[in-house]
């Protein structure tokens, strides 16, 4: 058998479930005989820096797998670094010249939709070059907008992590006799996936949140105050969740005039004060307690509350890239629900060039009519994937992760 050393990154926004799939890639590559894997430290930009560590050496046993399965965040560290267009850019002749140094046979790349862009991209390259490297990517997003996929690992951990902190604002939010409304701010750029899993936190007895605005469809001001007295009329406290990147018919975001609008390395404006925007919205025309509570990244490190069944499935499909890489590259892992109810899915494949730079929105079909709630079809879609919980270890009373020391060099 051909001698096989692998490269593995990790890139864009942390979730719970990206060091999973790290894990997977890890063990199987073992199982495998890979002679040496390595891990590049800060992702592509830190490999353009020379920064890359021995993974087999870090990763020594079964407890240090077991902690790196179940730590938030990224081990590897990430960066946000766009490869260029062009590709007789020195920067893939540098990069190509780091794989043959190391003897590179597979390069595993763990992201979202800007990181499969860059595993397309040096795909593309090896292919120009007659290059025998296979490139593949292995998605992770808590907004879940990869195309190509039923649904991206770190997803489900996230919507586990909104609903129940929904369920906890209405139970906080239900204590006081008085008028009030609360607006519970969720991350979601352009897709309201996460907003939406705010209805997973409905039980028998709490119907919180009460609205739910997604970014899919256009936001109606004045439709919006009317939602909220009709809900007056029925109780006396208010909770509505709000995608961060929710837009009005002219498709301008609430929150782009602010002072505090930023925009991150690819361009994307960085939201901070759509609840902001809505709360001073709903105190002029209610006079009544208003508040606004943004999740922030608090949903995407939550390890406490991680969702079994996406801890497993980001694990199994980093373990599964190990085995697609042998006769495939330019792909991206994806996970294929083959049932709900008993819900199943299972690994496959898909070309990563006709994925990376395309987004998966809500379906609009799948958004209430009134566009202030969610169907039936999302919810069942949603349920499954924040079902069981994780064993996490714990020290001193608090979680015990993995150590990330490497990182602060």
């Amino acid at each position: 058998m051909n001698k096989r050393n692998c490269i593995i990154g990790q890139s864009g926004g942390p979730t719970v479930a990206i060091n999973a799939s790290l894990a997977g890639i890890i063990q199987q590559a073992k199982k495998e005989g890979y002679e040496h894997i390595y891990g590049m430290i800060n992702g592509i930009k830190g490999l353009l820096e020379n920064t890359y560590m021995d993974l087999e050496e870090a990763i020594k046993n079964d407890d240090d797998l077991h902690d790196l399965k179940t730590s938030p965040a990224m081990y590897l560290g990430s960066c946000r670094y766009k490869l260029p267009d062009q590709s007789d850019d020195p920067v893939f002749e540098q990069l190509f010249h780091k794989f043959e140094e190391l003897e590179i046979t597979d390069f595993f790349y763990i992201g979202g939709n800007d990181s499969m862009d860059t595993v397309a991209k040096l795909s593309e390259y090896a292919k120009i070059m007659n290059s025998d490297i296979h490139f593949i990517g292995i998605p992770k997003t808590i907004d879940n907008d990869l195309m190509g996929t039923d649904h991206t690992p770190g997803y489900g951990s996230a919507a586990k992590y909104v609903a129940s902190s929904m369920l906890e604002i209405a139970y906080d939010s239900s204590i006081y006799k008085l008028k009030s409304i609360t607006i519970v701010e969720i991350m979601g750029r352009n897709a309201g996936w996460l907003t939406a899993a705010s209805a997973l936190a409905r039980t028998a007895y709490s119907d919180a949140p009460d609205l739910i605005y997604l970014p899919e469809v256009p936001f109606d001001q004045e439709q919006f105050l009317d939602d909220i007295a009709k809900v007056f009329e029925k109780k006396r406290s208010v909770i509505i969740a709000v995608s961060e990147g929710i837009r009005n018919k002219e498709g301008n975001y609430l929150d782009q005039d602010s002072r505090y609008v930023k925009k991150d390395a690819f361009g994307h404006i960085l939201h901070s004060g759509t609840g902001k925007v809505l709360e001073t919205i709903c105190f002029k025309r209610f006079k009544c307690k208003v508040r606004s509570i943004e999740l922030n990244v608090l949903q995407r490190c939550a390890m406490h509350i991680a969702s079994e069944t996406d801890i497993e499935e980001s694990f199994m499909i980093g373990s599964k890239a190990v085995g697609y890489a042998k006769d495939h590259t330019g792909v991206m892992v994806v996970i294929k629900r083959l049932s709900n109810d008993p819900y199943q899915s299972e690994a496959a494949i898909a070309d990563v060039s006709k994925i990376a730079n395309l987004e998966h929105k809500i379906p609009v079909n799948w958004i209430n009519d009134a566009h202030n709630d969610i169907t039936k079809e999302l919810y069942e879609y949603m349920y499954p994937l924040i079902q069981g919980e994780v064993n996490v270890r714990y020290h001193n009373g608090i979680p015990s992760y993995i150590n990330i020391r490497h990182l602060e060099k």
